[in-house]
C-alpha cells in the first residue's frame, strides 16, 4: 500500500508520466455498492436519482489537466461475465464495495480476487472505495482490507479509501492531483 498517501491521481501521473493524459478507468463492484452514485459525486452532480446501472455508463471528469474516462459497469450478478470484456487498456480499476452488506463480503472478495487475475489487469493499480461509511453498520476500511486480504496483492499498487458517496466525504479531487481520503475515513 506504498502509494496510499500519495493519492490517486499521483499514481496516475506516475503510470502516464504526465497529468495531460486521458486515463481510462474502470468502476466495478456488486450491484448496490454505489459505483453510479460515486463516478456522480466525483462528478459533481445530483446523487439523489440513482437507479441501478442496466449495462454501463461512461462519463469523462476534467481535473486539472487530466480527462478521467470512467466506465462505470453494472455489478448485476447475470453482467459480471462481461467486466472482462471492458478491461483491455484499463490504466486504473477502482473497485467499490459496501460496507454495511457484510453478507456479500465474501462474494465480493471472490469477485475482486477473479478481477486482478485477468490478463489485461497484470500491473494495473487498484483503488478500492469501501462505501457507505456514513452508514452505523458499515464495517471500517481497515477490517475490509484483512478480510480480502489485500496484503497479498504484491503484482500491483493498491489502495483502500473509506467513503460515502452519498454525502461526498471522503472522495474529492484537489489542485493538487491527488483524490484523498477525509481523515476522518482514512484508515
Amino acid at each position: 500500500m506504498g502509494e496510499a498517501q500519495k493519492g490517486l491521481l499521483s499514481v496516475i501521473e506516475k503510470l502516464k508520466g504526465s497529468t495531460e493524459q486521458e486515463v481510462r478507468i474502470v468502476l466495478l463492484g456488486l450491484d448496490n455498492a454505489g459505483k453510479t452514485t460515486l463516478l456522480k459525486s466525483l462528478a459533481s452532480e445530483d446523487v439523489n436519482t440513482i437507479t441501478p446501472t442496466q449495462g454501463f455508463n461512461i462519463k469523462s471528469v476534467a481535473s486539472h489537466g487530466m480527462k478521467l474516462n470512467v466506465w462505470d459497469i453494472g455489478g448485476q450478478r447475470k453482467i459480471r461475465p462481461f467486466w472482462k470484456k471492458y478491461l483491455e487498456n484499463t490504466d486504473l480499476l477502482i473497485y467499490v464495495i459496501d460496507s454495511a452488506d457484510k453478507k456479500r463480503f465474501e462474494e465480493t472478495g471472490l469477485e475482486l480476487s477473479e478481477l486482478t487475475d485477468e490478463e489485461n489487469l497484470k500491473g494495473v493499480p487498484l483503488l478500492i472505495f469501501a462505501n457507505k461509511q456514513d452508514l452505523a453498520t458499515a464495517s471500517p476500511a481497515s477490517e475490509i482490507a484483512e478480510g480480502l486480504n489485500l496484503h497479498t496483492y504484491r503484482d500491483r499498487e493498491w489502495q483502500i479509501q473509506a467513503c460515502s458517496a452519498v454525502s461526498g466525504e471522503g472522495v474529492q479531487v484537489r489542485p493538487d492531483f491527488d483524490l484523498l481520503i477525509s481523515p476522518s475515513y482514512g484508515i
